[in-house]
């Protein structure tokens, strides 16, 4: 007969494990794809793994419209991950000084209503987004001045921390990159859930987490300093984002890394696919879509077509439409194959006529590093362009290399008399 006093506790088998976070989480939480049940799953997880990563990734449970069930996934993520810190409103102090105690209390932010601090009407908390940004990184931390005595000493506080938000429409640019983005929706007719309640479901989540602190106990050696391989194409930042939860799956088992790695491809296309970038980075692609494999194409032709493009920014910027100035200031900001600014250049359009204009080899570098790649069926890619693809507008005659000193023409004007719609072929 074995002593119950030595009875050994057996132990959890991590991929069962997750299958019933999982469940718990279907229970209530209607979301938007398999992919991104995985997600979430592991992201609870991770939380119990802290200080075996470099970095944490935030998840970013958006919406376009209130009542999408971004609160109740963070109510039940709330009952499984550690040491949970549930906030809608908090300042940059606040926050850093609850993150930067002991590590063994280092919170879980579970932060609603982000929008009223990120959202487009609000005035965007420069503070709280780079403490956001710094507490990605186990390395990160926010310098303040401390007052001791009658002197004073500057102090690094940590402040890496896991970290959810939830809220209606984009966050800023630099937080997205860091994040696992969840794109919530209100539930269909035929999407049932179960009604959350908080004294019966609370303790039930409880003993996950409890369950799942102990697991992670037993496989941490193995995620410490683990290197998870990224699915083909996931590299630089979106694999940083990713890797803790690869890892957490690759400790699990089962079905787990399968199915991580696949909600990882869907997900990081997804992201790079409804991410513009930057506005500079929007105006790099779409000028590019214009120019369309063309060699040269008129400053004023160029802001025309840029602000006939439908669900483009540029009819509406503050207000007013691009103009040529605005253009001309944007695309400054990036430089050319030699490491110049972009600007514009003289073009010859008529003996006696010379007008301003952009070149497709002035703009090709910056297109290649900064746009996403030209769908395979698209036209022959602008960055290919040479003197041999049709222009935009007729020139009275070829010329190499586009006049760029003033005096050496004899007509200069801003705007064409008359551009002729039709396309001529160079060469």
């Amino acid at each position: 007969m074995t002593d119950s006093t030595n009875a050994v506790t057996p132990i959890e088998d991590g991929a069962a494990l997750l299958d019933e976070i999982e469940r718990h989480h279907r229970r209530f939480n209607a979301l938007p794809s398999e992919h991104a049940y995985v997600a979430l799953v592991l992201w609870d997880a991770h939380t119990h793994f802290m200080d075996c990563f470099e970095t944490t990734p935030r998840l970013a449970l958006l919406s376009p419209e209130p009542q999408s069930g971004k609160t109740r996934v963070l109510e039940i993520a709330q009952t499984i991950v550690p040491n949970p810190m549930v906030t809608n409103d908090i300042s940059a102090s606040a926050l850093f000084r609850s993150i930067s105690g002991d590590d063994a209390g280092r919170p879980t932010i579970l932060w609603d209503e982000v929008d009223t601090v990120f959202g487009p009407k609000a005035a965007g908390a420069e503070d709280l987004r780079g403490l956001i940004n710094s507490g990605y990184r186990r390395t990160g931390g926010v310098t303040r001045s401390v007052r001791e005595g009658d002197t004073h000493k500057v102090v690094k506080f940590p402040v890496y921390a896991a970290l959810a938000l939830a809220g209606i429409g984009d966050l800023p640019d630099t937080i997205m990159g860091r994040s696992i983005v969840i794109r919530m929706r209100r539930r269909a007719p035929n999407e049932k859930v179960e009604s959350f309640r908080e004294r019966i479901h609370v303790p039930e989540g409880h003993v996950l987490r409890d369950r799942l602190a102990t697991w992670a106990d037993t496989v941490r050696e193995k995620v410490d300093g683990a290197w998870p391989e990224m699915p083909e194409g996931v590299n630089d930042r979106p694999a940083d984002v990713w890797e803790p939860l690869l890892a957490v799956a690759e400790a699990a088992g089962g079905h787990w890394p399968k199915r991580a790695r696949a909600a990882c491809l869907h997900m990081v296309k997804a992201a790079q696919d409804t991410d513009s970038g930057s506005l500079g980075i929007r105006l790099l692609t779409d000028v590019r879509a214009v120019f369309d494999g063309t060699e040269r194409v008129l400053s004023n032709v160029l802001v025309e077509k840029l602000n006939d493009l439908d669900d483009a920014p540029w009819a509406d910027l503050d207000g007013r439409p691009l103009t040529p100035r605005t253009l001309s200031q944007m695309l400054g900001e990036y430089v050319t194959a030699a490491g110049k600014p972009i600007k514009t250049r003289n073009i010859k359009t008529a003996p006696k006529t010379v007008l301003k204009g952009y070149y497709a080899e002035d703009l090709a570098d910056a297109w290649l590093r900064y746009c996403p790649p030209v769908p395979e069926t698209a036209a022959t890619p602008a960055t290919s362009a040479t003197a041999q693809v049709r222009t935009l507008f007729p020139v009275a005659e070829e010329v190499a290399v586009a006049a760029t000193d003033p005096a050496s023409a004899t007509t200069e004007q801003d705007v064409p008399a008359a551009v002729p719609a039709g396309l001529t072929t160079a060469g």
